[in-house]
């Protein structure tokens, strides 16, 4: 298990002290000092089952700096949206956690943290 966290981000400190409080083994990746690859972020997506504009942080004014808010979403202006979420990192949705069984969630919320506990066996 991974978690792609920012320091910085109090949602993220609160999921990597879950993950603590509950034994949970798991290894950090602070995703700004370690951005992902294009195919990184694409694995990612897929993992999770989602878009590049259902994980980024679009109401932050670096989307509207990065042009992130005047991109379709759609099929055409995917790439362009993975590009700029590559080349500009802190607007990706955090904390992500990545599964051992090949999936990935978004744990913003104290459910979705409880269940990847218990999917853990923590």
């Amino acid at each position: 298990m991974e978690i792609w966290i920012n320091p910085a981000c109090s949602k993220c400190r609160t999921a990597v002290a879950t993950l603590d409080e509950a034994g949970t083994t798991y290894t950090q990746r602070r995703y700004l000092d370690e951005p992902p690859t294009v195919a990184e972020l694409e694995e990612l997506l897929g993992r999770l089952g989602l878009e590049p504009w259902d994980v980024a942080r679009t109401g932050d004014a670096a989307a509207k700096e990065a042009g992130l808010r005047a991109l379709a979403k759609d099929a055409a202006s995917r790439g362009a949206w993975i590009e700029t979420l590559v080349a500009h990192p802190r607007l990706i949705q955090r904390p992500i956690i990545t599964l051992d069984d090949g999936t990935a969630v978004i744990a913003r919320d104290p459910e979705t943290l409880a269940r990847v506990v218990e999917q853990a066996g923590g």
